[in-house]
């Protein structure tokens, strides 16, 4: 099974299951067995492998959501803070906008 040198081969597997446990983490719950059995038809309709595959994947997919949308809520707070300090800040034009606002008259009277 292990080839010409089993004690090595065993060693490197004990090694990559050791890995693989390290830079995993458990996560635990208790839950009704009403809703256990729902979530595993739910996996098994779904095609997931196991329960817990069926439980990350949906925990996952609902993470996503919740931080794209809190992310739209803050960049659209940062958006409307940049906007309306635009428009409540009085300042002169710079140069370039001055020249923009002449080439415009000039356009505009010929």
């Amino acid at each position: 099974m292990y080839g010409k040198y089993p004690y090595i081969c065993r060693k490197i597997i004990d090694m990559e299951a050791i890995t693989i446990k390290n830079n995993s983490a458990r996560f635990d719950t208790r839950l009704p067995k009403e809703q256990k059995n729902y979530f595993e038809k739910a996996a098994q309709i779904g095609g997931f492998r196991n329960l817990t595959a069926f439980i990350l994947s949906a925990a996952s997919e609902k993470a996503k959501d919740i931080i794209t949308e809190k992310e739209k809520i803050i960049a659209s707070r940062r958006d409307s803070e940049i906007f309306f300090n635009a428009i409540l800040r009085q300042t002169k034009p710079n140069y370039k906008l001055q020249k923009a606002i002449n080439e415009y008259k000039q356009a505009i009277v010929k």
